[in-house]
């Protein structure tokens, strides 16, 4: 069970720097650290990876109540290319530059920054895709994994698109449809469109203050269009045929699943990471879309703590 709340001290927002030679300048990760007022050397830190790509790290502020109820130092960063970490607009659309390997190199090198011995990885969305692909890889150090409204194959998460499309009004497809076959869809009236389509992607209207701040800093699109491309449903960039199909396997570290009940990861979206990897939990979120952290706080809160304080 959850521990009684205690106090909790905040890190100055800092940087480390990234040496990444294709950058072509030097760059640097802005993280910050939420900590307990009085350490457990029982607690292992937590890494909070956000989605995106850019959305910054402020939509997953909540989880700084790990800090308070359990005593888990949380870590949040800012993936490069958005928020406090260095942008390169000069890079845009540089399919070659924006790659996995790049934030999973930012990755590692944080860690190495902070001197982790050991830690656990939260990661979010694309977040939790980047995370999975980071620990197929077996890095030293890596205790547990959540990856949370993660989809395992992005041909599978956009088939998830397209069937939530089906929900929207009918005028609304038109439009989305006509500009997904002309490829228009960074047209001003698919944009539009488009706006109908966040109950996917969180279900708390207005918008949690949490949410609206990682809006509010996403606004360096150079990442997204590089990876993401201009596909509102099916990407067309870097991450258009990104899959772990046949990788999840080598994923040795417990693992838990977390997915909403009406969102892109969805039960066939996130199943192949079931199939493969041999320590996992899945727990589905049934009030929730894509943001169970911020729709259902308290219920989530209680499973990623137990989960990582558990024996």
């Amino acid at each position: 069970m959850a521990e009684n709340i205690q106090r909790i001290q905040i890190s100055s927002k800092t940087e480390a720097d990234f040496d990444y030679p294709s950058a072509n300048k030097p760059c640097k990760t802005g993280y910050k650290i939420i900590s307990p007022a009085v350490t457990d050397s029982s607690r292992i830190p937590l890494i909070c990876i956000h989605g995106g790509l850019g959305m910054t790290h402020h939509y997953l502020s909540t989880h700084s109540i790990l800090t308070e109820k359990y005593g888990i130092p949380v870590i949040f960063y800012d993936q490069i290319g958005c928020g406090f970490s260095t942008h390169l607009p000069e890079k845009s659309i540089d399919q070659i530059f924006w790659t996995e390997d790049l934030f999973i190199a930012e990755l590692e090198n944080l860690i190495a920054h902070l001197n982790l011995k050991e830690y656990d990885i939260l990661g979010s969305s694309w977040g939790g895709m980047m995370s999975s692909r980071f620990a197929s890889r077996r890095p030293a150090g890596l205790r547990k994994l959540i990856l949370a409204n993660a989809p395992a194959d992005m041909n599978l998460r956009h088939e998830s698109a397209r069937e939530y499309c089906l929900d929207l009004p009918q005028d609304i497809q038109e439009i989305l449809l006509k500009h997904e076959k002309a490829k228009t869809e960074d047209s001003k009236e698919c944009n539009e469109a488009y706006l109908e389509f966040p109950g996917h992607v969180c279900n708390i209207y207005p918008f949690p203050p949490e949410l609206v701040a990682s809006l509010q800093h996403a606004t360096d699109r150079t990442a997204v269009m590089a990876m993401e491309g201009t596909g509102k449903f099916k990407y067309d960039g870097a991450l258009a045929e990104w899959s772990m199909i046949g990788e999840a396997k080598k994923i040795q570290v417990p693992t838990l699943l977390i997915n909403g009940n009406k969102e892109i990861a969805s039960d066939k979206a996130v199943t192949p990471f079931w199939k493969d990897i041999r320590k996992v939990k899945w727990v589905k979120m049934m009030n929730s879309t894509h943001s169970p952290h911020l729709e259902e706080k308290e219920r989530y809160m209680e499973i990623v703590g137990e989960f990582l304080t558990e024996q």
